[in-house]
Formats: structure tokens, sequence, C-alpha cells
């Protein structure tokens, strides 16, 4: 039994869910990141093993780290996107509706 909702929309028959729009992002995030942190002990194990640096080309692939933090970073932030326009559309759906020629005014609200 687990204590997380399912997203609107989910069949109890399906577990999974639909991927949301920066899934894949984060995926090659942690995949460029990966790559960066194993070039980097590639990189940095010459120096403390007392052999010859590598060419300055192996330290520019270091620099995937970043980047792929970076992509994570932003496929994050387009999930964030998604799900609160996910979640602003169905408090509008869940809403009631009121009759035609009547609008809401502020004394209604208080």
């Amino acid at each position: 039994m687990s204590n997380e909702t399912p997203h609107a929309g989910t069949s109890p028959g399906h577990d999974r869910e639909a991927p949301l729009p920066g899934d894949r992002l984060v995926r090659l995030g942690v995949i460029v990141f990966g790559v960066g942190a194993v070039a980097t002990l590639v990189t940095v194990a010459p120096l403390f093993l007392g052999l010859h640096p590598l060419p300055s080309a192996a330290y520019f692939v270091c620099m995937l780290m970043g980047v792929g933090f970076a992509l994570a970073a932003a496929g994050l932030v387009r999930s964030i996107g998604a799900q609160r326009r996910a979640a602003a559309l169905a408090s509008q759906d869940d809403r009631p509706s009121l009759p035609a020629g009547q609008a809401e005014s502020p004394s209604a609200l208080s």
C-alpha cells in the first residue's frame, strides 16, 4: 500500500506514470554528469600516482560534470512548471461555475 496519490488519469492497472516534459532532460543530465565524473577521476588520477598528466583535452571533458548538472536542473525546472500548470488546470476544473449572468463580486467573497 502506497501513501502517494496517483496522477489524475492513471488507471489502477497501469502503475507507470506518464513521463513529464523535463524527465528526458534530467536523465540526459545524469548521464552527462556521470561521464564528466568518470573523466574527472581519470584525469586527476595520474596527478596523484606520479604519472604524466593527460592532455588538455581530457580536462575539457571534465567540464561535462557542470553541463550535466545544468541539464538536470533545467529538466527539473521544466518538470516543476508542467506539474504547476497541471495543478492549476485541475483546480480550475474543480471550481463550481457560476450561473450565466452572475459575476463574482468582492462582497460575495467576504
